[in-house]
């Protein structure tokens, strides 16, 4: 599956996870109003999510065959794999070379990595 969206697929994408499930003669009003698409870029573009495995048009309606996050974490996934060699650490360590984590994001770090010891 490409996890690798334009900006305007992405913005379609979010545009649907936010009304999904929905008709999809809503989702072209919906695209007409957001972005002042005609109907037939709104099935073009919608056509090429669903190639990607993203979301299905079965009878009329829309649904997402994959949640938002679910689909955020193949995405940082694979930058981390393709960016960093798949290393966690050294993302975070070119991460933190620039900017400071906070004690709360810390604390944040430290409860997931005990999580995942237990």
């Amino acid at each position: 599956m490409e996890r690798k969206l334009g900006v305007m697929e992405e913005r379609l994408a979010q545009l649907i996870w936010d009304h999904a499930p929905l008709p999809s003669g809503q989702l072209v009003t919906l695209c007409s109003d957001a972005f002042q698409w005609k109907k037939s870029t709104t099935y073009t573009m919608l056509r090429r999510l669903c190639q990607q495995g993203l979301f299905e048009n079965r009878n009329g309606q829309v649904r997402p065959l994959m949640s938002r996050e679910d689909f955020l974490a193949l995405q940082s996934q694979d930058f981390v794999k393709e960016t960093f060699g798949g290393s966690l650490p050294h993302f975070l360590a070119a991460f933190t070379s620039r900017t400071k984590l906070s004690s709360e994001e810390i604390e944040s770090l430290e409860q997931m990595i005990r999580q995942w010891k237990e």
